[in-house]
């Protein structure tokens, strides 16, 4: 196999303003395309991530996450973004309204990192 690296990673929300939002103009990842799949009955919005795709699918009827942190479900556990500065990061999601928690160092590889969540409680990282 010759996997190079990940080409896209794909995330469901609920409310296409507030995802949308979140995702263009907190954090500023450029819309690619953006289209309503009437068949399915949601909106895709594919932003970019560098050399990578993030794919929003707003879709209202989809299940509640579990809570975090503490009651996690198989699947995808958080979605992580390399960072300059975790604390330069935080203060501007927090400028922007997002709440993040203390910065603190990752017990194994003693780099920064915080969390944060979407509209949707979905965990986001933010990594040195």
């Amino acid at each position: 196999m010759d996997m190079k690296h990940i080409h896209h990673v794909a995330i469901i929300g609920r409310d296409y303003e507030k995802s949308k939002h979140f995702y263009v103009d907190i954090l500023g990842l450029p819309v690619i395309r953006e289209h309503y799949r009437q068949e399915q009955q949601d909106w895709k919005i594919d932003l970019q991530l560098q050399d990578a795709e993030l794919e929003l699918f707003i879709k209202k009827d989809c299940p509640e996450r579990p809570g975090w942190p503490g009651k996690e479900a198989y699947g995808l556990r958080h979605l992580a973004f390399r960072v300059e500065s975790v604390e330069d990061t935080a203060r501007e999601l927090q400028a922007a309204g997002v709440e993040t928690e203390p910065v603190r160092r990752d017990t194994f590889t003693g780099e920064k990192m915080t969390f944060f969540h979407d509209p949707d409680g979905l965990p986001i990282e933010i990594h040195e």
